[in-house]
């Protein structure tokens, strides 16, 4: 009985806070890398179709966000996050293989409460597999936009907990910082190459080893902050407003000093660096495996030879910077 009481304390105060401030998974800044870095990623063979529509894939990578919080759509919420400790998560084999599975045993509403992240992977995966095989165009970069922006959230560690926000630590903000702040401040000196793409044999295996190598980072992330908390005074954490209070950006998440900053990315040991570019990498190997696994259809001729042959020098100078680990030409709306 007491358990019961607890967990149901503990939904409310994940309910209660999340209502304060929106929460996006990797910020602007990131998605729009990882999508542009992934494009990049890709063996020429299919790399110049999506090149050709990179601006495409870039500015949809934050749509999925858009639904889920400007459109309020509920049926979105969940794609972006699995809490793992509601699901007594101890391992992948302890979870439910498919979210068929998941339904009949915890419920459709619980279900889409708590996260369906990893079985939304893998039904975009089949989808896209399927717009590839059909060569169709539009559903295709639909699909991988949306798709590159759910794997992404995926190696975001605190999309897999119910401390979403560190809110069940009194760490209220943590999450826009690591995902957002961070990567705003520190992302020009990232090395971002992903030198080979990989094929993935086994779609659910990879995904949710992705959701348990970020899950376990989630300790790491809190226990540094929450130690360089302790050790900083509340002016010295957060920019003060005029009424004496933490400064908001326009999403309501707290904005952190600069100084503060620099030694909670320090502390991280470049663990933010790390986890952008493995989601790069994924992503970069799922779209593969999507086109591999469609019988490798010939995705050129799905456009003009002149808009092919106007955009391979650029695509040549992108692939240069890339190669350097730097993502080329991207000018992403900034939250911080």
């Amino acid at each position: 009985m007491k358990k019961k009481i607890f967990a149901i304390l503990i939904i409310a105060l994940v309910l209660i806070t999340a209502s304060f401030s929106v929460v996006l998974g990797w910020g602007i800044w990131g998605h729009n890398h990882i999508n542009k870095g992934a494009v990049l990623a890709l063996p020429p063979e299919m790399g110049m179709f999506f090149y050709n529509h990179s601006d495409f894939i870039v500015e949809e990578s934050t749509v999925p966000d858009i639904r889920k919080h400007m459109l309020n759509d509920k049926a979105e919420a969940g794609r972006h996050y699995i809490d793992l400790e509601w699901y007594n998560f101890t391992a992948p084999a302890s979870i439910p293989e498919t979210m068929a599975d998941a339904v009949a045993k915890y419920g459709k509403d619980s279900v889409q409460k708590y996260g369906t992240l990893p079985w939304s992977i893998e039904d975009m995966m089949a989808k896209l597999t399927e717009a590839m095989k059909n060569k169709r165009k539009t559903e295709i970069l639909f699909l991988a936009a949306d798709l590159g922006h759910y794997i992404g959230d995926a190696h975001m560690p605190l999309h897999t907990s119910l401390n979403h926000d560190g809110q069940l630590t009194g760490q209220q903000g943590i999450h826009a910082f690591w995902e957002t702040q961070l990567p705003e401040l520190f992302g020009k000196n990232y090395h971002l190459y992903v030198s080979d793409v990989h094929y993935i044999s086994d779609i659910k295996k990879a995904t949710w080893d992705i959701i348990d190598s970020s899950n376990k980072l989630v300790y790491t992330l809190l226990s540094i902050e929450a130690k360089l908390k302790k050790n900083n005074p509340e002016d010295k954490q957060y920019v003060m407003g005029p009424d004496g209070k933490p400064s908001r950006n326009k999403f309501g998440s707290v904005i952190h000093t600069y100084d503060y900053a620099v030694e909670y990315n320090e502390l991280l040991g470049g663990m933010v660096e790390k986890q952008m570019r493995t989601a790069i990498e994924k992503t970069a190997d799922f779209w593969y495996t999507a086109w591999v696994n469609a019988g490798k259809p010939d995705l050129d001729d799905l456009d003009p030879q002149s808009v092919t042959e106007r955009n391979r020098a650029v695509y040549k100078d992108d692939m240069k910077a890339f190669k350097t680990g730097k993502i080329r030409g991207l000018r992403s709306e900034k939250e911080f």
